[in-house]
């Protein structure tokens, strides 16, 4: 693919288009349809048994709302952001809005599993929501604001998820689990209407035609992947389904790769991995995905345990929700900061600043977590660390590529994101699952370990972290690729 930016421009440079409300009103917009996209990601999660024993099925079966929901993104994120490179980024998020908003209606309605989950498949297209506003943001906005708002964006799909968890028990316990998607169904209508009339079609467009061959396989490939780690607890590890699936979904993968490598026009341009800039920031989102959901299921299930265990805290569904509050508003100061460190020194030193705060956060609870400081002071390192990272990430992989690949770079980067969040769901839930006392109830050792093996991961994005190209070889690097936006960075970091 070429490295020039082909574009269907009609305007002036947008540096120059509009004023800056209308800028605000972009980022508001968009921000919406991420958050919403983000907090029914996770808001499912605390009311499984709830929905299954509404719906008369078993809890097991009532995984397959988050299952149908993460493989759906984790399919139609990369086809849909290719798309929006292809036909304008606009038009395609107004229909992953509109997909989004039918998903949540019918999800709310639902009589029974089956529509729920169909609901819930409508829902997940809204993945691609990401890479889609980071490439607006990056055509519309002024250079200046691109890395903040970027930052901001990036931290709202972390902020989202812990939402998500936060407000799901007081929401059921108040009213039922069907206003889990009416709440965030009415975001989702000022998102598309915002979108409909406040966002304007971009300019830059990758002529081409959508790479079905590859898309066939890479939807094979991410939906045997993610079925078997989803499903792995509860068939079991050695059974010849998971083992099958692993199998499939590695060999389909690996022929992705060599088929993308020799098409014309391909769904995911892999010759981008080869930038450090890229790669790099591919494993920390990996290993932050499985982090962020790995003390969404630890930190909750602790604290609810009873306190006659001697290592739980005896707290409802609702008041363990509040004590990721902390999480969540430092993943929103963290991300404002992030973005203006990224404009003055680059997104390297943020991002290893967010691997660090990760394996300190896990670290504390590894070590001991008998003490409520110690998962509170654990939350708050976790959640500045997520808002830091992930913001680091988003721009690291904008400033690494041309402006007409954005959208097929983020999903790659998003699609990532969530295979490692499906890892870390299904790895934490063993743990716990496997080290149970004669009454049923988690062992006190199952969280240690799920707290040193997300401290170990958080190690794993310190060094990735570490490995990502600095400010100025990331400009050589991108001036090769054909990316032009360093000079005002380089300028600003002065």
């Amino acid at each position: 693919m070429s490295d020039t930016l082909p574009s269907t421009s009609t305007g002036s440079v947008p540096s120059s288009r509009g004023g800056r409300s209308r800028g605000t009103a972009i980022v508001l917009f968009l921000s919406l349809g991420g958050l919403s996209f983000a907090v029914l990601q996770s808001l499912v999660a605390p009311a499984l048994g709830t929905i299954g024993k509404d719906l008369g099925v078993a809890t097991t079966d009532a995984s397959w709302v988050l299952t149908a929901y993460l493989l759906s993104a984790a399919v139609l994120t990369p086809i849909l952001g290719r798309l929006g490179d292809m036909v304008g980024k606009r038009k395609v998020i107004i229909v992953v809005l509109v997909l989004l908003l039918a998903g949540t209606v019918l999800a709310a309605l639902a009589p029974n599993l089956g529509v729920l989950i169909i609901g819930r498949i409508l829902q997940g297209a809204a993945g691609a929501v990401m890479p889609l506003s980071i490439g607006i943001v990056r055509d519309e906005l002024p250079k200046e604001r691109v890395s903040v708002t970027i930052g901001l964006l990036s931290a709202i799909f972390g902020i989202g998820a812990g939402v998500g968890i936060v407000a799901a028990g007081p929401i059921v316990d108040a009213l039922s689990w069907h206003w889990l998607f009416w709440f965030p169904a009415i975001l989702v209508v000022i998102a598309l209407l915002g979108a409909i009339f406040g966002i304007p079609e971009s300019p830059v467009r990758t002529p081409g035609r959508l790479d079905w061959i590859g898309t066939i396989i890479l939807s094979i490939g991410l939906v045997a992947v993610l079925l078997a780690v989803s499903e792995g607890e509860k068939w079991g590890w050695g059974d010849g389904k998971t083992i099958g699936l692993l199998i499939l979904g590695g060999i389909a993968l690996i022929v992705f790769v060599f088929v993308e490598l020799r098409v014309k026009e391909p769904l995911i341009d892999m010759r981008l991995f080869r930038h450090r800039g890229v790669w790099t920031s591919h494993i920390v989102a990996l290993a932050f995905g499985f982090a962020m959901f790995g003390t969404f299921i630890l930190v909750p299930t602790l604290l609810q345990l009873p306190t006659v265990l001697g290592y739980g805290f005896g707290k409802s569904v609702s008041d363990s929700g509040l004590y990721l509050l902390p999480t969540v508003v430092a993943m929103v100061i963290a991300g404002v900061v992030a973005g203006v460190l990224i404009r003055k020194i680059g997104p390297k030193i943020p991002m290893i600043i967010g691997g660090v705060a990760v394996a300190v956060a896990f670290l504390i609870p590894a070590l001991g977590h008998s003490e409520e400081w110690q998962i509170i002071v654990s939350g708050i390192l976790t959640g500045l660390g997520i808002g830091m990272a992930l913001a680091a990430i988003s721009n690291a992989i904008v400033e690494s590529v041309p402006a007409a690949q954005t959208g097929e770079a983020i999903s790659a980067n998003t699609v990532i994101r969530t295979v490692g969040s499906s890892i870390g769901t299904a790895v934490i839930a063993a743990l716990i699952s496997s080290n149970v006392t004669p009454q049923g109830a988690p062992t006190d050792d199952a969280f240690t370990i799920g707290f040193w093996v997300s401290a170990g991961v958080g190690a794993l994005a310190i060094v990735a972290a570490l490995a990502a190209p600095s400010l100025r070889a990331r400009r050589r690097e991108a001036e090769a690729a054909g990316v032009d936006d360093f000079s005002e960075l380089e300028h600003a970091a002065k």
